[in-house]
Formats: C-alpha cells, structure tokens, sequence
C-alpha cells in the first residue's frame, strides 16, 4: 500500500511537471496555424498584376477591343477596389492621331465605373475640305466623351464549374463634342450622309476564357456590340442600330511579356462623301504588352483602322499604358 501511495505521489509530480511542456507545444502549434492564416490572408490580399489593360473608351480591354475581366476589382479585406488610369496615343498619319485618357473604378467585384475621353485630330481633313468646296472648318479635332457601367455576370469557374467562363454585359454612353460645328460647317452633308446625332448608346456583351493546358497560357475573349457610332462615335452616330462582332486573344509569353491580337467590326450605316469621308473598314492590331511592376503595365501595337477620315489609316503604331493604384 505504502508503495502505491509513493507511486501515485511520483505520478502525480509527474503530470504536474508536463502540464508545461504541454501547454508550450499547444501554444506552438496555435502559433504555427495562426501564422499559416494569416499568411494565406496576405497571399489573398496581395495585389496580383495589372491585367486586362485599358482600352481607348475606358474599360477593361485591349486597345479597342474588350475583356469580361474587371480592372482592379477589390482585394480580399478591401471595402471598394482602388482607381485605375489610363492614356493611349495612335499616330494615324497625315498629321492625324488618336489620343484616349481613361481612368476606372471597381467598386464591387462584379462592377466597372469607367470613363474614356477621346480626341481626334484632323490633320490634313479641313485643308482637303477646303480645296474641294472652298468651305473653312472651324475645327482642327473632334472630341469624344465615353462613360461606361459594365456589369460581371460570371466570374470564370463559377460553381465549381471549370468549363464556365467570365462573362460581363457593358452600357456605354458616348456624347461627341464637334462633329455638330463641322456639319454646320459642311452645310449639312453629314445629316444627308445619314449622321445625324452627336451621342448615342453602345451594348456590349463579352466572354472571357484563359486556357492553361497549352504550352503556354491563353487567353480568348469574343463579344457582341450594338451600336450606333460611326468610327466608335468619333464621327457622330446614325439612327440605325448595327449588330458586330469583336474579340481578341492573348498568349502569354512570360508572367511579364504577353502578345495579343484584337479584331473590332465597324459598321457602314451612313453614305460616304467623296474622298472626304471614305467608308468605314474593319479594325484590327497587334500589340506586346509588357507588365512593369503590380502597378503599370506598358503596351506598344501595330494598327490597321482602313477608311479613317480622308485617308486609309493602315500600318499604323500606337502605345497605351496603364497605372493601378
């Protein structure tokens, strides 16, 4: 007996004596998952690289072409996204370009707020006008304002559903500042040509799909756009709504490098003048764009926008960059 009691004193000594290192390594090991949360917490958080860039009317996109992407959605933990922002140049030539500032905002994750302001320059247009009619523009560029609400309807992958992939519908409101006082210039021709508003409103509906099981990453966006824009609204609107096709594909060549391709329908509602204002021809471009650092992506593109103005504008170049705060 006296040794059971000496026994059960011992034991009792000994599961005092290991309440310590029990509670270390309980502590330890609650250390370790914290640790581990909060790391998983941080990698959610970061912010990943500045893709899609913006396009020209100020969404997420190409250069002229669109992505069912959202541009700097917020993060996790973050209560809105953070501001993006934008500028474009396309020399066009004949002392003609095109010039965009974009700048957009994602409030939610499935919404974004953008706007794009345009301008383009006429070059060589009033002194051609002017030797075929005698007629002065008092304009030497048009500008054209894009404010835009595109709305994500799936998020790629959603319900667990590999195959589904992003899909995104946009309202686009487009208001033209100039192209009235050039056809009170004009006398009218443009109205007689079948343009006759200065704003109109674009629908546009995209799909987005990254492919990874190719060598390389690649990404494939094709959407629909209804509108009434000649030239994007660059040279006013018709009454009639015309119903396109528009896409682009993306491979990435390195995590920093990627080529893409883009292709943009154009309609042709109104009568062309002349040599003065030539028919519209579909857009496309090459472009390599370049991701600096989490915050600015860089591009550079070769273009071909046929009938532009009075001149084809093919083989053309252009850059475009884009700042994520």
């Amino acid at each position: 007996m006296k040794n059971l009691q000496i026994a059960s004193k011992n034991n009792w000594f000994l599961n005092r004596s290991t309440i310590p290192t029990l509670a270390a390594t309980l502590l330890a090991g609650l250390a370790i998952q914290n640790s581990a949360v909060a790391q998983d917490a941080k990698a959610a958080s970061e912010k990943p690289d500045p893709l899609p860039l913006h396009q020209i009317e100020g969404n997420g996109g190409i250069f002229s072409t669109l992505s069912a992407y959202i541009v700097n959605p917020p993060r996790d933990g973050e209560i809105v996204g953070r501001p993006s922002a934008g500028f474009s140049y396309v020399s066009l030539g004949h002392g003609q370009n095109l010039e965009a500032l974009t700048v957009t905002e994602s409030p939610w994750k499935r919404l974004e707020l953008g706007y794009g302001w345009n301008r383009l320059g006429l070059g060589d247009l009033p002194l051609a006008i002017k030797d075929a009619t005698t007629v002065s523009l008092k304009n030497d560029s048009v500008q054209l304002h894009n404010a835009n609400a595109r709305l994500q309807l799936l998020k790629e992958g959603e319900f667990d559903q590999k195959w589904i992939p992003a899909v995104t519908a946009g309202v686009h409101y487009k208001a033209n500042d100039g192209i009235s006082q050039i056809n009170s210039d004009l006398g009218g021709a443009l109205n007689a040509s079948g343009i006759e508003q200065r704003s109109g409103v674009d629908f546009t509906l995209y799909a987005s799909k990254m492919f990874t099981q190719l060598p390389r990453p690649v990404l494939l966006e094709l959407g629909g756009r209804a509108t009434r824009g000649v030239w994007n609204g660059l040279a006013g609107f018709t009454d009639e709504y015309s119903f396109l096709f528009e896409g682009n594909v993306v491979v990435f060549i390195t995590g920093n490098l990627a080529l893409a391709a883009e292709y943009r329908q154009q309609p042709n509602d109104y009568a062309p003048i002349g040599s003065l204002v030539r028919e519209s021809g579909d857009w496309w471009t090459l472009d390599a764009a370049y991701v600096v650092n989490k915050h600015l992506t860089v591009a550079a593109g070769y273009g071909h926008f046929g009938g532009l103005l009075n001149h084809e504008a093919n083989g053309v170049w252009g850059i475009t960059t884009k700042y994520e705060f």
